[in-house]
């Protein structure tokens, strides 16, 4: 595969995106200060124009906005260019107690987001635009050929036809074996020993081995010959016999490393990214809402029944470590409340804690729990620690989610999959929501999972009870 001027084009948007971000700088400047020319600007404003230039390179390395710029797709390029955007919004309203350098006002802060915003989305539109008119202009499509018509070589060969911007055009396939013509999608060229001989003849760059494992020595033999006649040799090693899934390829040295899985918050720098919007996030909360709110809570709760107001349970939290989990008491003291589920009619659930469960209100203080650091905004719910020993039994990836912080709301919760779990395949779907955000974890999908949570409670819920 050869993509022409991709460093440039690479170039062009790191360039181009930079050009923006200091003009809408300057453009905010002069809205603020209409008297100043930029001979005459502060020292202040050209310090935080500099550290506003060292954010959006943190952000955009962090989002690996301009890696691929070619390759990938529109819509894995505009979510990276809203993740950066979310993270660049984030960044400046964290750093600004932390650095008394970054000192901008308000003001200057809007409307210097506000144009960036629409300026870099209207150019990345522009550019993915005018990348999908001309993409035969810098993409030189290359001739290959897949050794073996198994499975793995058929998945291959529905991957690239699906994704022409790999730039690979696929000749036929090799093969020893009788193949049958349903589900056959490519013409087989002929015998696998045939394959390097073809390649010469018909100007094949590259040659795709999808043979398995049990092949060993035809595979040596093949990529040996290969070598000699300079044709690239890539293996496909078919690892369904592992995973039923696609997995993570890292090197250490000269040995392939296999992952099952992507971790995006095993990434030190997500990890603080994600830690830092939890504590701004919890901190305006327990300031500006539990400040008053729990006061107004504790007279209420109070009156409607015997007990305390906050409710303490310990629950399985970050790597299984246990935790007390904080809520508004909503039902009368029981000695079940460790081991039982509430479920629809509990008798166990007082007046004033209904409408706590249904509107979710009941969670509230679990922001303590986050500004300590037992608990995140988003994640998978924490669980008590029977239910916990229970369902690890049943289910085989249940302890998986336990890598993560767990949170006072996650995706399980927004895709219909909270409250009471009657049966074990409840359970498993909850797991399944886990996994599927501990893989695609990134801070607009925080974001996300907030507000639908807030319209969630707000339109009531019917398993909120």
């Amino acid at each position: 595969m050869t993509y022409r001027y991709a460093t440039l084009f690479k170039c062009v948007n790191i360039i181009v995106d930079y050009m923006l971000l200091n003009l809408v700088l300057y453009v905010a400047f002069v809205v603020e200060n209409p008297h100043l020319l930029w001979s005459n600007v502060p020292d202040f404003y050209k310090i935080n124009f500099l550290l506003l230039n060292l954010l959006w390179y943190y952000c955009t390395t962090l989002a690996r906005l301009y890696e691929d710029v070619l390759r990938k797709e529109a819509v894995p390029v505009l979510k990276t260019m809203l993740a950066s955007l979310a993270t660049f919004f984030l960044l400046p309203a964290l750093l600004t107690g932390l650095l008394p350098g970054l000192s901008l006002s308000d003001d200057f802060l809007r409307i210097a987001l506000s144009l960036f915003s629409f300026a870099i989305l209207l150019w990345k539109v522009s550019f993915l635009s005018l990348r999908k008119i001309r993409r035969k202009f810098w993409i030189e499509y290359q001739k290959i050929v897949i050794v073996g018509a198994n499975q793995i070589g058929q998945n291959l060969y529905r991957h690239i036809v699906e994704n022409p911007q790999l730039g690979y055009n696929v000749a036929g396939f090799f093969e020893d074996e009788p193949v049958s013509e349903q589900g056959q999608e490519q013409a087989i060229l002929g015998k696998v020993d045939d394959c390097i001989s073809y390649a010469k003849k018909n100007n094949v760059t590259e040659v795709y081995c999808a043979l398995q494992s049990s092949q060993l020595e035809q595979i040596k033999r093949l990529m040996l010959e290969a070598d000699k006649h300079m044709i690239r040799f890539r293996l496909v090693p078919d690892l369904t016999a592992l995973y039923d899934r696609n997995v993570m390829l890292e090197v250490y040295g000269d040995m392939p490393v296999l992952s099952p899985r992507q971790e995006p918050l095993e990434n030190k720098a997500n990890e603080i990214v994600k830690r830092g919007f939890d504590i701004a996030f919890s901190f305006i909360v327990v300031v500006f809402l539990l400040s008053w709110f729990i006061p107004l809570m504790a007279i209420i709760i109070k009156l409607d029944s015997k007990g305390p107001v906050f409710f303490k349970q310990l629950r399985s939290g970050k790597n299984n470590r246990p935790f007390y989990c904080l809520k508004f008491r909503s039902m009368t003291v029981n000695a079940d409340s460790d081991s039982k589920q509430a479920c629809k009619g509990d008798a166990r659930i007082t007046r004033v804690g209904a409408f706590m469960r249904k509107t979710s209100i009941d969670e509230l203080p679990q922001f303590f729990n986050v500004l300590l650091g037992d608990m995140s905004v988003v994640g998978p719910r924490p669980h008590m620690i029977k239910h916990t020993e229970d369902y690890s039994l049943l289910i085989n990836k249940f302890m998986v989610r336990h890598f993560l912080t767990p949170g006072i709301t996650g995706w399980a919760q927004v895709s219909g999959y909270r409250g009471e779990t009657k049966d074990t395949r409840q359970m498993e779907k909850r797991v399944e929501a886990d996994l599927w955000y501990l893989e695609n974890w990134n801070l607009l999908l925080d974001l996300k999972i907030i507000f639908l949570t807030v319209w969630n409670a707000i339109r009531g819920d019917e398993k909120a009870y």
